[in-house]
């Protein structure tokens, strides 16, 4: 095989950059892609910037590809194919399989492949592994942008939402409303929420909570969280919390205000030790259930996703507010996440 370019971590915690490397041999189960529109992400930044990573690993794990070769057992995804790419990517037997736990297949976060086990998106090329089981083409009515969204961002807000237990009629607060949290608004939505109480901080995001179906909007500036929260109910508390960004600190805002037999389900990425109070979790026998799970994978969750899409019940799109176009302005992306990131960055494209 050939060359490739693509961008990455060169060496953990010290450099990034871009990284040439030799195009992958497709094993019998998998499928070559090249990319045909991604989208850097914050954990793309956080990789480079501060995590103990495989070196020389090119980064990279959400968007679209195209299927340009395929190992000898894949029988459904075919060369051309255009394909939504999971973020979770199984391989679909052992063990934690059988206990549906197939987000870590093969041992913690052992299902996510793209730009820690294997290379990832920013490449010209790039592998994913168990490609029947992981690849959804791309149907008819679903535009390149949303296809582009359903493996990460999507598919962890509506993880966060499902883990929430929320029945119809919940009052559920949302909080953090980036991209994944803007999600997990439109998500509990649909799951039947009756009152959505979103919180965050820019006026973009704010303004797009409410066209994704939050009833209230607070701010962090304002004050503690749960104390916002149990003024706008008049001090009822709720029935779900989603934690969606925040510091650690925001586990404990969340059991001040979730009800006894309540859920608080976290879908952030906390990487400092904290301490869970015994005042505000009420001692801890108060029934509520604190729960956090990486996001669902694989093709049947993405094809249902753009079910949800294709039938006009949930555009994900509005969250894409920069677009680039060619393989180099990946480069640009990637610090639109991170140190070039603004107000108004919510999630950018880039189109090759």
């Amino acid at each position: 095989m050939g060359m490739m370019r693509g961008y990455g971590v060169i060496e953990p915690t010290v450099s990034h950059g871009w990284i040439e490397k030799r195009i992958p041999e497709v094993g019998p189960f998998e499928a070559l892609c090249s990319p045909v529109a991604i989208l850097p992400c914050t954990s793309d930044v956080h990789n480079a910037k501060f995590r103990k990573a495989y070196p020389n690993r090119i980064l990279g794990h959400e968007g679209v590809g195209k299927v340009e070769k395929v190992g000898q057992f894949v029988t459904d995804i075919k060369v051309g194919d255009i394909v939504a790419i999971p973020a979770v990517t199984p391989i679909w037997r052992g063990r934690e399989i059988e206990e549906g736990l197939h987000e870590h297949a093969g041992g913690f976060l052992g299902s996510r492949y793209l730009s820690s086990k294997l290379d990832g998106t920013f490449g010209e090329y790039f592998i994913i592994p168990d490609a029947d089981m992981n690849l959804a083409p791309v149907p008819d009515g679903v535009s390149l942008e949303a296809a582009a969204l359903v493996g990460d961002m999507v598919t962890t807000g509506f993880t966060g939402v499902e883990a929430a237990n929320i029945k119809f009629g919940d009052t559920v607060v949302v909080n953090g409303i980036g991209p994944v949290g803007l999600m997990s608004v439109a998500g509990a939505a649909l799951h039947g929420a009756g009152r959505i109480i979103a919180v965050g901080s820019r006026l973009l995001t704010k303004e797009l909570a409410k066209q994704y179906g939050a009833s209230d909007i607070l701010d962090y500036h304002d004050g503690p969280i749960a104390a916002q929260v149990l003024e706008l109910t008049g001090g009822r508390k709720v029935d779900s919390v989603i934690v969606a960004g925040g510091n650690p600190d925001i586990i404990n805002e969340s059991y001040k205000m979730t009800k006894c037999g309540g859920t608080i389900s976290n879908i952030a990425g906390f990487f400092d030790d904290f301490h869970i109070s015994v005042a505000d979790s009420g001692t801890l026998v108060a029934h509520q259930t604190l729960t956090g799970r990486l996001c669902a994978g694989g093709r049947l969750r993405l094809e249902k996703l753009m079910e949800l899409i294709k039938n006009g019940r949930l555009d994900p799109s509005l969250l894409i507010t920069q677009k680039l176009y060619g393989f180099d302005k990946i480069e640009e992306g990637f610090n639109l996440m991170g140190d070039n990131r603004t107000s108004e960055v919510i999630k950018p494209i880039i189109y090759m």
